[in-house]
């Protein structure tokens, strides 16, 4: 098989897996198990507490130990695993449990798949920069299909989306198997400390204002993210409680609605490059934050009737929300640090965002929409939550422009001229 077709397969499974149960867990949460908001906060922070730590590790591991293919293959059929367990669970607290081991599996796969792409691209003497791209957005479209599986075969509150992620992650695994060789490079570790390869070194940064401020707003976009991935699908479901609305397409099939989301990213980060040609990052990241204002008051105000426009135009501005930021934030660190501390730099931008971002978004969350917004027959008050999540993500961006010291400059133009080859 062409190498690249075997690896936007990879790419293509690595994000179905997610697609499959990460936007539709929360109607199985609250409309099958019928589980409180701050639990439900705790179970999406297991994503952030992996993300702080299982990456780096497991990228330690591959470099020194074990080919990455195998370690990737290994991943997902223990991953496949404890999917498979979790319709056995019967109780918030051992489902949090459970969830969490899966995500010390999956998320190390994210940063490995890159790994392995990476390493048989080059292998294959292919360009990088040229021919990754074009393979990495078959994840995307993976993550869509997965969420179009689940809505059109009617298990967005069934148990049956982790049987169907368990079983993709079982193929995956076994696949991995198959692909090309990346044996560890131990060259790559001995000019690296332990803390340089967990990118502790990075956290020198703090001391200049300007990256103290980025990162502190890096973590609170971060929290963004969850809120909308956490709440977006299961708000949906909830007009089905309304009979003017119970029959309509998007209460029907919330998912492939919600999908919009991951098509309007494929098309903005096409986008990116004019946008930071024009404005620079720092106002490219505020209208990254704008997005977001618009994103969760657009929910606030929409019904799946006469408002069926402003849930799809959320929709579409949610690429802009999650892309904007991530990529333009990315391009920042890249275009601000010394080389030396590139990657461990790079590291600690996902960690905020990815780890303490998701961590603070999760609980926070919860706890408020427990106390203020779950009435006693455990409906919530969905225009409520959504005004509160744009008020959160405007006071984001009323303060961002005048804390975040940052002019457009010479630099950062080249890099975003040779980005957008």
């Amino acid at each position: 098989m062409n190498v690249k077709f075997r690896l936007t397969l990879m790419n293509f499974l690595q994000f179905f897996i997610w697609g499959s149960w990460l936007i539709t867990i929360g109607v199985y949460w609250f409309q099958n198990k019928r589980w409180s908001g701050s639990e439900f906060g705790a179970i999406f922070s297991t994503m952030g507490i992996s993300a702080i730590f299982m990456p780096a590790l497991m990228g330690i591991i591959s470099d020194r130990f074990i080919n990455a293919e195998k370690l990737y293959g290994i991943l997902h059929i223990l991953g496949a695993i404890s999917l498979f367990s979790l319709p056995l669970v019967d109780n918030p607290t051992t489902f949090f449990w459970v969830i969490l081991v899966n995500m010390f599996f999956y998320m190390p796969t994210l940063s490995l798949s890159i790994t392995v792409a990476y390493s048989a691209l080059k292998s294959a003497q292919k360009d990088v920069v040229k021919d990754y791209p074009p393979i990495r957005i078959w994840g995307t479209i993976g993550f869509i299909a997965a969420l179009w599986v689940v809505s059109l075969s009617g298990n967005e509150a069934s148990s049956n989306q982790f049987y169907i992620a368990s079983a993709v992650s079982l193929a995956l695994g076994i696949y991995a198997f198959t692909l090309p060789k990346c044996p560890p490079l131990a060259n790559r570790i001995d000019s690296k400390s332990f803390v340089d390869a967990l990118g502790l070194r990075a956290f020198t940064l703090f001391k200049q204002k300007k990256f103290a401020v980025f990162f502190f707003f890096s973590m609170f976009l971060g929290a963004a993210l969850q809120l909308t991935n956490a709440y977006g699908d299961t708000y949906l479901h909830d007009f089905k409680n309304i009979p003017e609305y119970e029959n309509l397409l998007a209460v029907k099939y919330p998912a492939i609605i919600m999908s919009i989301s991951q098509i309007s990213e494929t098309l903005f980060i096409l986008a990116i490059p004019f946008f930071l040609r024009k404005f620079g990052i720092k106002y490219v990241m505020l209208l990254s934050m704008l997005a977001w204002v618009l994103r969760f008051g657009l929910f606030a105000f929409a019904d799946p009737a006469g408002g069926l426009w402003m849930i799809i135009l959320s929709c579409i501005v949610y690429g802009m929300a999650f892309d904007f930021f991530n990529i333009s934030g990315s391009l920042f660190m890249e275009t601000q640090i010394d080389a030396t501390i590139r990657g461990s730099a790079q590291g600690l931008f996902m960690m905020m965002v990815n780890g303490f971002g998701a961590l603070f978004g999760s609980f926070t969350s919860g706890l408020i929409i427990d106390k203020f917004f779950t009435y006693a027959d455990h409906s919530k008050d969905w225009q409520g939550i959504w005004i509160t999540f744009a008020s959160y993500a405007l006071v984001l961006a009323v303060i961002f422009p005048f804390i975040f010291k940052y002019k457009h400059n010479r630099a950062e133009e080249s890099a975003i001229k040779a980005m957008s080859h």
